[in-house]
């Protein structure tokens, strides 16, 4: 990572006071080896981790040497900076391991001796890269382990499958951490692109006085996905595409998209105001819901042969309060399709009339769009109508863009969501997690949703959901996915994938 001036400012100023140690439980899996140990030592290299111990546990049967290894097999091979010899051994030597078997007693005994070699009285991170199911139980572990003093929580998603689990969930964490001490993880809302929304929004008087019902006329906020379940097929068939995403991702997107001007820049007044987006959702219906199931799900490992799970779903939702009374919110997200993108599309009413005559190209490509793509690339773009060069009145679709990996001075510091989350529990920042009041307001306006699905509609691997429904759903509008335009091509990076500029 570049060590420009404006870097070691923004570390010092954010470096941890006290050292840590972290407990990672669900060590040996896979977002612990793709994500979560990369992003540990990727942090450590950047000076933004404070003097700290790992201590690693999961279900496999392995010592600190094994350990080791996997953790330095899983640093090189999803790393996205370079690791050299004296990055890994600095990263080693703060690593320990502690099988699952050895209960809370030895996990206890683990942390201490961690505790000892930092000296003083460390703070405690425990992330629990854990199923869904076994969350309550390495809760009730940490209690038994007397590890509850001086700590804090990361949560993996989902949080419950509906509105009594998560309720249930939220009851059984509560009897041990306090919710000041609970982080649940989105690592949609860990991306530069998702933060930059508060930023072009509340930073620029250009956008704030047109962000309402006024002049915005639909928003989108779509997610496809061009893998199948692949491993994940039991928990998947337990959970769909609902639950797994729309809860605890889209929903959570569409508040930062929403929400009202915090009072200021702080985890606190973005909690209140995030908050106020969920209690004024409408319940949403399943009538305005499309599920469907791609075909070929049924022979995945692990799903049931006759099994109705949704790895598609899209729907329209409303948030009921003066800033957006009428405005649709349209969501989209599947398995299998025909893209991966993470995009946020907010369309602009158009003009109320035309003094353009017929044949002069506007209205021709839809209204004014602001697209926001959500991969690492934090790329933006603002399209309008502009003059055809040459005589007569032609207009063509024109865009403003901007990729983050075309500003040389910022390019190399973007930490990846995981890395950014996992540095925000570490200083207690709660900015991007969500509340157990949250969670719960979402399943409590999902309930007809999951108490009354609509049918589960058979779709094509490599296509965009069930036809005609998706296209039912959003008109009069369309989709913006498929893009029928590209980006630009960016100076001095690759090529970026397709994507609309418009």
């Amino acid at each position: 990572m570049p060590t420009h001036e404006p870097l070691d400012a923004e570390a010092k100023a954010f470096q941890p006071v006290d050292p840590h140690v972290i407990v990672l439980f669900g060590a040996a899996g896979d977002l612990a080896k793709r994500k979560l140990l990369p992003g540990l030592i990727n942090l450590t290299k950047a000076g933004l981790m404070p003097d700290h111990r790992l201590v690693a546990t999961s279900l496999e049967e392995l010592d600190g040497e094994g350990f080791r290894k996997l953790a330095h097999e899983a640093c090189k091979e999803f790393g996205h900076t370079k690791m050299n010899k004296g990055d890994w051994e600095d990263f080693a030597a703060r690593l320990s391991y502690v099988n699952h078997s050895e209960g809370a007693a030895g996990l206890r005994d683990a942390v201490l001796r961690a505790e000892k070699e930092l000296g003083g009285s460390p703070r405690r991170l425990h992330y629990l890269s854990v199923p869904p199911a076994a969350a309550s139980s390495v809760v009730q572990q940490l209690a038994e382990a007397e590890l509850v003093e001086r700590s804090r929580v990361i949560m993996e998603k989902p949080f419950g499958h509906d509105l009594a689990s998560a309720v249930a969930l939220n009851e059984t964490v509560h009897e041990v951490f306090d919710e000041s001490q609970v982080f649940r993880i989105d690592h949609f809302l860990g991306k530069e692109a998702a933060q930059n929304i508060l930023a072009l929004r509340f930073a620029n008087g250009l956008f704030e006085p047109i962000w309402n019902l006024n002049h915005i006329d639909h928003v989108q906020i779509d997610v496809p996905e061009t893998l199948p379940v692949g491993s994940r097929g039991s928990f998947y068939d337990a959970t769909g595409a609902y639950r797994d995403m729309v809860v605890t991702h889209l929903l959570q997107i569409l508040a930062f998209v929403a929400m009202e001007p915090p009072t200021a820049l702080e985890p606190a007044a973005i909690t209140v105001e995030k908050n106020k987006v969920f209690r004024s959702l409408r319940r949403i219906d399943s009538a305005e819901v499309v599920r469907g199931q791609y075909e070929g799900y049924l022979s995945e490992a692990g799903v049931a042969p006759d099994s109705k799970t949704d790895t598609f779903v899209a729907l329209r939702c409303e948030i009921d309060n003066w800033r957006w009374s009428g405005v649709p919110f349209y969501l989209r997200t599947g398995k299998r399709m025909a893209e991966s993108w993470r995009i946020i599309s907010i369309a602009f009413r158009e003009p109320p009339q035309s003094m353009f005559p017929s044949g002069s190209g506007v209205g021709d490509y839809g209204p004014d769009h602001l697209t926001f793509d959500l991969d690492e690339s934090s790329r933006l773009s603002l399209s309008f109508y502009g003059k055809r060069p040459g005589p007569g009145m032609r207009l063509d679709k024109q865009s403003l863009q901007f990729s983050l990996h075309e500003v040389d001075d910022y390019s190399g510091d973007t930490l990846e969501a995981y890395e950014r989350l996992i540095h925000d529990a570490m200083i207690g920042d709660r900015t991007l997690f969500t509340t157990a009041e949250g969670i719960e307001r979402l399943w409590e306006v999902s309930e007809d949703v999951l108490e009354s699905p609509s049918p589960t509609l058979p779709y094509e691997p490599g296509s965009w959901g069930p036809e005609p429904q998706i296209d039912e759903l959003i008109a009069p509008h369309t989709w913006r996915l498929p893009f029928a335009r590209g980006w630009r091509e960016a100076k001095k990076v690759d090529a970026a994938p397709p994507e609309d500029s418009s």
